[in-house]
């Protein structure tokens, strides 16, 4: 019987490229995890999201995308976070608007009293 051969051992110059391609992963994972915790990069998707809310927001209140135009291929009615986001601010405004219309009734209706 002969004896089994150990399976060939990873030379040094190999270890030391994997260590290298190794390094070099992390450091790109770190530098791409590092901008994405940023205040700043953070804050840029936040605004950028509220644009967009704003936007079908808008484009839902005149009903645009109940239409079948290409430009309108990418709204709301497919993303539905963005269906979301677009019916919250659309709740806010008319919040805002029944909050505002109370207060001035209110005032109104005190200055009235006298």
């Amino acid at each position: 019987m002969s004896t089994p051969t150990p399976p060939p051992t990873p030379s040094s110059r190999e270890l030391e490229a994997e260590v290298l391609r190794t390094r070099a992963d992390l450091a790109a994972s770190i530098d791409e995890l590092t901008t994405r915790l940023s205040p700043g990069y953070q804050a840029s998707r936040i605004a950028q999201e509220a644009k967009q809310a704003a936007s079908d927001a808008g484009a839902m209140a005149a009903g645009a995308f109940g239409h079948k135009n290409s430009e309108h291929k990418n709204g709301p009615a497919q993303d539905p976070r963005r269906a979301r986001n677009a019916k919250v601010v659309i709740g806010a405004a008319i919040g805002l608007v029944a909050i505002g219309t109370a207060v001035v009734v209110t005032a109104v209706l005190r200055r009235a009293r006298g």
